[in-house]
């Protein structure tokens, strides 16, 4: 906020009420909306010296003072930038822009004899600069959030920009967000839909929460989301591979069945004997006798959350979350086969091109392919 401003003349009247001594600091406060204490300095100084400015009131001791920090600050300075006396006029330059914050312009340039117009030439050209390069990063930024598809905040932003040769702070990314108008998909709160009744088997929970450093397809996790399409509920199955959060399957279908799991894992890019454990929450789903054929024939040991414990399952869960954020809640779907070409489309962009923060800011594919190097070497 900045400080208002009052006219010499009304300061006087003001004054001039106060001395005859009919009113308090309070009343005149009230009355014209001005701070008591203001008023009160008003008067104080103009009855002590007949003049509102500060300087004009300070005491000879405090005047001996100011003289004194003042000769402090010329010897700290001389004695700071003494050594480039001897250097060429473009260092001298240089040091004085450089100690600007903390000396006066005026008399650094009078100390190593430089022409304050050649000074201020160098910081107009500073500035130009600066101000261009932040028109650069304020267009890389917009271009960053469009390719996220409006999903990425400062933190990832800063990692992409890093990328680019650019470090910049996330304080300095958030004001060119709202400079812009951009807003993450992850700022908007949604309904969240409860879970229906889960199955009662008896498969114990193998996996144990424990999801982070496993091998490829050791273990892969499944879960289903719900999705608008038309005026229906239509679902959505993933298969994500705990080795690197990669979506290796996905399907969507009109029902919340065993059949939508088995097209899933039928049309996963790798041989199912390769997965070791198939790990879900307890949904109805999951538990038919023909995902369980499928999964004895390839011999993939099954492992099920504890009932009533979303955590068991945490990783499919976050990936949902993720896919209703970034892709569910910003899309319109009419028809079945729309919603499975966009799903094709959003999870390529999700596997190739989206970073994510638990892989190191890697995408998932760049992950696995970072770790085949490592095993190779």
């Amino acid at each position: 906020m900045s400080k208002k401003y009052y006219e010499e003349n009304f300061k006087k009247q003001i004054v001039k009420i106060y001395n005859q001594g009919n009113h308090t600091y309070r009343e005149l406060s009230e009355q014209y909306g001005i701070a008591a204490s203001t008023m009160r300095q008003w008067v104080i100084r103009y009855n002590n010296t007949r003049s509102f400015n500060a300087e004009d009131n300070k005491t000879d001791e405090e005047k001996r003072i100011k003289e004194l920090e003042k000769k402090v600050k010329q010897l700290e300075m001389e004695n700071d930038i003494f050594k480039a006396s001897g250097t060429t006029t473009r260092e001298k330059v240089d040091l004085i822009i450089s100690n600007r914050e903390k000396y006066s312009i005026s008399a650094m340039c009078e100390l190593l004899e430089v022409s304050r117009s050649l000074v201020y030439y160098h910081l107009n050209r500073e500035t130009s600069v600066s101000s261009k390069e932040e028109e650069i990063i304020e267009e890389h930024i917009k271009e960053i959030f469009r390719l996220s598809r409006n999903n990425y905040g400062t933190r990832k932003i800063k990692v992409e920009l890093k990328k680019l040769g650019y470090q910049v702070s996330r304080k300095r990314i958030s004001r060119l967000m709202r400079k812009n108008g951009l807003v993450s998909n992850y700022t908007v709160a949604h309904y969240k839909v409860h879970k229906s009744t889960c199955n009662q088997a008896d498969t114990p929970n193998v996996v144990d929460r424990d999801f982070d450093n496993r091998e490829k397809l050791e273990v892969v996790v499944s879960d289903l989301t719900y999705v608008r399409v038309g005026s229906n509920w239509n679902y959505v199955c993933n298969l994500i591979d705990l080795h690197n959060r990669e979506i290796i399957g996905s399907a969507a279908g009109e029902k919340k069945e065993a059949k939508l799991v088995e097209k899933v894992l039928l049309s996963i890019p790798y041989s199912l004997k390769d997965i070791k454990i198939f790990h879900s929450d307890r949904g109805n789903e999951y538990d038919n006798k023909l995902l369980d054929d499928v999964l004895e024939t390839f011999e993939i040991e099954r492992s099920l959350s504890n009932k009533g414990n979303p955590y068991d399952n945490a990783v499919s869960e976050a990936v949902n979350k993720i896919m209703k954020t970034e892709f569910i809640y910003q899309n319109k779907f009419e028809t079945l086969e729309e919603l499975q070409l966009k799903l094709a489309e959003y999870i390529y962009w999700y596997n190739n091109i989206r970073i994510h923060g638990s892989l190191g800011y890697l995408t998932p594919v760049e992950y696995r392919g970072l770790l085949f190097l490592v095993n190779e070497s």
